[in-house]
C-alpha cells in the first residue's frame, strides 16, 4: 500500500496542522511505512487508533503534517513544558514522531517540518528544542546536528527487563518498600533530584497525578545502622498509551526465545525467567525518577525493580511484558546499570539526545558558551520525563 505515494516532483509541499477527522486514515499508512530499526529487526508502534497518543499528556502540544497534492507524506509532533535548567525556569520543546514516507525522502521535507515546528516553539516562548535518536542513525544526526544546528549532549542507555509472568520475585526481608503520597513524592524529588539534574520538570506534581502514573515507591533498610541508604522510583503505565511489536527478528533471536520459554517453564524454581512474546503487540511500564543515595543503595534499587515486576506479573490483563528504565550512560549511569535488572540482548546503549537554543540563541555570546553549559550538565543525574517516552 506504500505505493499509493507516487512521487510527483512538480507538486508543492504544504505544511499544516494535523486534522483528526481528515487525516487519521492516511496517518496509519504513514506510520506503517516508517518502521524503526535496521535490516534485521524493526520496532512497530501501535498507537491504538490515536496518532496523538504520545503528546496528549503534555501541557502544550501540536502535530504538523506535510501534504504533496492530496497525499499526506510526512508528519512531526512537538510538546512544550516548563523545566529547571541551571537554577532557572525555562520552556523546552520536545521534537518527536518525525516521519517521511520513503518515496519522498531526501527531498527536504523533514527539514521543512522541523523548522516549522521550531517556529511554533518560538511562538510559544520555548527556550530550547531537543530530540532523541540513535547514535547509529546517520540520517537523523545528519539532519539535526549537521543541518539544523543541534548539539549532542547526552548518551543514555535504555535498559529492558522481561516481566516474570505469573510468579512473584522474592524481596529481601531487611528492606522496607513504602508507597509515597503524591505530595511526599513531589517533595522528595524536588529536594533530592532536582538540584542534581538538568531539565527537571517544574510540573512534577502534574506528572505524579497523571492517570498513567501508577505511584512512587521509596526503599530503605529496616536496620537503623543502614538508614543512610535509600532509593526511589515512579512507574508510568505506557501500555495504556501505545503498544510495541518486534518484526523481522533474526533467526537466532527466535530460537533463543523458544529456548528461554521452554527452560523457564520447567525450571522456574531456579529463578529463571521466560522471555515474553514480543512478536505480538506488547505494553510496558516505564520506571522514571530512579534515584538512589548511600553506600548500600544498590540492593534497594534492585528491590524496587523487583517490586514493580511483581506488580506487572500480577496484572490480570497481562498487557505489560517488559519494564523499561533509561539511565545516564556517561556519569553515574554505570552504577545504576549494575543495579537495575535488565537483559542485555533487549537493552541498548545507543540513545542520543540532541539540543538547540531557540530564542536564547541571540542571548548567548557565542556557540562555545552554549556547548560549555551542556558539557557541564553531563555531570548531573538523569531525570527522564515519562511523557517523552
Amino acid at each position: 500500500m506504500v505505493g499509493q505515494w507516487g512521487k510527483e516532483d512538480d507538486e508543492k509541499v504544504v505544511i499544516r496542522c494535523y486534522n483528526d477527522l481528515r487525516d487519521i486514515i492516511q496517518m496509519e499508512w504513514v506510520e506503517k511505512s516508517c518502521e524503526i530499526g535496521n535490516d534485521q529487526t524493526f520496532l512497530f508502534t501501535d498507537t491504538l487508533g490515536d496518532p496523538l497518543c504520545r503528546i496528549r499528556n503534555t501541557p502544550l502540544s501540536t502535530m504538523l503534517v506535510a501534504d504533496v497534492g492530496t497525499k499526506l507524506v510526512g508528519c512531526i509532533q512537538g510538546s512544550v513544558k516548563p523545566v529547571k535548567f541551571h537554577d532557572k525556569s525555562v520552556n523546552v520543546g520536545y521534537v518527536l514522531g518525525l516521519r517521511v514516507v520513503p518515496p519522498y525522502r531526501r527531498c527536504g521535507i523533514a527539514s521543512i517540518l522541523v523548522r516549522k515546528l521550531e517556529e511554533w516553539f518560538v511562538s510559544h516562548n520555548v527556550d530550547y528544542a531537543y530530540m532523541a535518536t540513535q547514535k547509529d542513525n546517520d540520517a537523523s544526526l545528519g539532519l539535526f546536528v549537521g543541518t539544523l544546528g543541534y548539539t549532542v549532549f547526552r548518551n543514555p542507555a535504555i535498559l529492558v527487563n522481561p516481566v516474570n509472568p505469573g510468579r512473584n520475585l522474592k524481596l529481601p526481608s531487611d528492606i522496607v518498600i513504602r508507597k509515597l503520597k503524591v505530595e511526599e513524592a513531589a517533595s522528595w524529588y524536588r529536594t533530592h533530584v532536582a538540584p542534581t539534574t538538568d531539565f527537571f520538570p517544574d510540573d512534577i506534581d502534574q506528572i505524579l497525578r497523571n492517570k498513567l502514573s501508577m505511584g512512587t515507591w521509596v526503599a530503605y533498610y529496616n536496620n537503623n545502622d543502614k538508614i543512610n541508604s535509600w532509593a526511589i522510583l515512579s512507574v508510568w503505565n505506557s501500555s495504556k498509551v501505545f503498544k510495541l511489536r518486534i518484526g523481522k527478528a533474526p533467526l537466532s533471536y527466535l530460537l533463543l526465545t523458544k529456548v528461554c520459554n521452554l527452560v523457564g517453564r520447567f525450571l522456574m524454581f531456579l529463578g529463571l525467567t521466560a522471555l515474553p512474546d514480543l512478536f505480538s503487540t506488547f505494553g510496558f511500564y516505564f520506571l522514571y525518577g530512579v534515584h538512589a543515595e548511600g553506600p548500600l543503595c544498590g540492593n534497594l534499587v534492585r528491590a524496587l525493580c523487583d517490586h514493580v515486576n511483581n506488580m506487572a506479573a500480577s496484572d490480570d490483563g497481562g498487557a505489560c511484558k517488559v519494564l523499561v528504565v533509561e539511565v545516564d550512560g556517561e556519569s553515574n549511569g554505570g552504577d545504576l546499570m549494575r543495579c537495575v535488572p535488565h537483559w542485555k540482548m533487549l537493552s541498548c546503549d545507543d540513545d542520543t539526545w540532541c539540543i538547540k537554543p531557540l530564542k536564547c540563541e541571540e542571548k548567548m555570546s557565542d556557540l562555545g558558551e552554549f556547548n560549555d553549559m551542556f558539557w557541564k550538565s553531563k555531570s548531573g543525574t538523569l531525570f527522564v520525563d515519562p511523557r517523552d517516552v
